[in-house]
């Protein structure tokens, strides 16, 4: 069931400073102000806040002039809003916010039998989303190595054997200091492994991403810290970043997510979040600003990727969110009372906060999760949008690294185009594009040529007292190791006269042609190669060959 936006354990006082209607934005307010800098002032954090007698609290990015402050002892939060937006270095001012991780408490071999399948002689594996989502294909065409999905979440166990040396690099925006490499509540350590679980190693499971590393943030969901993950991830080379929570329906993101959003996206970084952990059609923040509401029957709109659940009869999960702001769905639940009691992946070595049910300002049932694989009862089955997410940030992730010149909307384009759906279906209000299909939009990956061709006209007399010379040219289209160049489709030869603009001269599939030239003229030749894709050969600084003929 989804439940109203849990807080960690961290007290938090609602306020509404701003002029939005009150429904307009509904997450636990954290008690401290976002304050971004118009771009024009230098970022001087300390001297804000200290102009306007505050603290400053939570984290701020200098990358994209977010400060996050709090008032002194005795004032409210709308008296500093008050002198900050008097401040003319202050563009915006916010009331912070707090995001939690989608959950509802419900993977270790490719191989081994579900004990819990509803027909155990059908052959359904424990793992059986990697089959049914293509991934064994999408491993064929690149194995993910190099390959770094960002799991912004509750921290990762990174001594987990599944996880042990999948954890490139580690980062905490936690405001009371936990580790990013410990997890006491069990998230993010589930959602890590679906993404990015060590493979082929005889142990637990295979992630979605097989080779992939994980770059682990624990984040304590707040506006800032949710800016400062995002903002780090693009920093550290991260091709795909995951955000498996998310506020209730009707809040509004702040302009310091919009922001750190906006800054991964121009980084080409593919931003996956999941969608309600309830049927509703709002589907709350990150997911509603990655993909707004009415855009996710158009598939060129989105800056990201929002994610619902499907279930083992690829049919929306019933506790799953739907409507114009879903992209598309993964497996994030099996729902039938017969079969497993979600998506199987690593879990904690210790009791943690799911199985507690202390997780969050809310009660909670027990997950009574966990799982023996063999003798090792360091796994869970959780089903949730939460399991759902990484599975496509895992695929991004891994198109990325295979075509580094796709950027964050190629990505998410092909992954919406290729999602397996109904032959009558285009988009829909319960899947979106369909279900992820890894292996198709790797395949599709693979042929997407974005890099221009190269070419460039053999030496030539520099000077002559001929009127007619023949040009030569050489053209090559390279494309990244693994993905299919288009092939020059033809050249444009291009001619300056005398220091004017170089003009067209020809338009050619050849790689020669014969020039006229007048007595006394200085010429300056160049070409331009096009791709069969369509990508076109930049105009070089200084032409191929300079040529003068004398006037006598």
């Amino acid at each position: 069931m989804r439940r109203a936006l849990l807080s960690l354990g961290a007290a938090v006082l609602v306020l509404a400073l701003t002029t939005a209607p009150a429904s307009a934005s509904v997450a636990p307010a954290t008690g401290r102000l976002l304050v971004t800098l118009r771009p024009d002032v230098p970022a001087a954090p300390r001297a804000v806040a200290a102009a306007a007698s505050a603290r400053l609290r939570g984290f701020s990015v200098p990358q994209i002039r977010l400060i996050t402050m709090a008032p002194g002892p005795g004032e409210t939060l709308r008296e500093l809003a008050r002198r900050l937006r008097a401040d003319p270095r202050v563009a915006d001012v916010e009331v912070e916010r707090r995001a939690a991780p989608r959950y509802v408490p419900n993977d270790p071999a490719l191989s081994a039998p579900e004990p819990g399948a509803v027909d155990p002689a059908a052959g359904t594996t424990i793992q059986w989303w990697a089959a049914r989502s293509n991934f064994p294909q999408a491993w064929d065409v690149a194995r993910g190595d190099g390959a770094r999905v960002a799991i912004i979440d509750t921290g990762v166990e990174s001594t987990h054997p599944d996880l042990v040396d999948r954890v490139a690099l580690a980062q905490s925006f936690d405001a009371i200091g936990r580790v990013a490499t410990t997890d006491e509540i069990g998230h993010g350590t589930h959602v890590a492994s679906l993404a990015c679980a060590a493979s082929d190693n005889g142990v637990g499971l295979a992630g979605a991403g097989l080779g992939c590393k994980v770059l682990a943030i624990r984040s304590d969901f707040t506006d800032s810290s949710v800016a400062a993950s995002i903002v780090w991830a693009a920093d550290h080379g991260a091709h795909a970043i995951n955000m498996s929570f998310g506020t209730d329906p009707g809040t509004v993101a702040s302009r310091a997510v919009l922001n750190a959003i906006d800054y991964a996206v121009a980084r080409r970084v593919v931003l996956v979040a999941a969608a309600a952990d309830e049927a509703v059609e709002d589907q709350g923040y990150p997911a509603n600003v990655l993909q707004p509401t009415g855009s996710g029957p158009v598939l060129e709109q989105g800056r990201g990727l929002t994610v619902t659940a499907a279930d083992f009869a690829d049919a929306r999960a019933p506790f799953a969110g739907r409507g114009s702001q879903i992209s598309l769905a993964a497996y994030g639940a099996y729902s039938t009372r017969e079969g497993p009691r979600g998506i199987f992946g690593a879990f904690t070595a210790q009791v943690n906060a799911l199985e507690t049910g202390d997780f969050g300002a809310t009660p909670r049932p027990p997950c009574r999760c966990r799982a023996l694989l063999g003798e090792d009862n360091r796994y869970a089955y959780l089903q949730g949008t939460s399991m759902a997410a990484p599975m496509v940030a895992a695929t991004a992730a891994l198109m990325r690294r295979l075509n580094p010149d796709l950027d964050a909307t190629d990505v998410a384009q092909t992954i919406k185009a290729t999602a397996r759906r109904s032959p009558d279906s285009v988009w829909n209000a319960e899947l979106g594009w369909g279900i992820l299909d890894a292996g198709a939009a790797m395949l599709a990956a693979r042929t997407l040529d974005r890099r221009a061709p190269a070419s460039k006209i053999r030496s030539a007399p520099t000077r002559t007292r001929r009127s007619v010379i023949t040009l030569r040219w050489r053209g090559s289209d390279d494309a990244p190791r693994g993905v299919v160049a288009s092939g020059v489709q033809r050249y444009e030869l291009w001619r300056a006269l005398n220091g004017r603009r170089a003009q067209p001269l020809a338009e050619t599939k050849a790689t020669t042609k014969r020039v006229r030239l007048r007595r006394g003229g200085r010429y300056a030749f160049y070409t331009v190669a096009i791709d069969a894709a369509g990508n076109r050969e930049r105009t070089p600084l200084r032409p191929d060959v300079r040529i003068s003929v004398p006037a006598r």
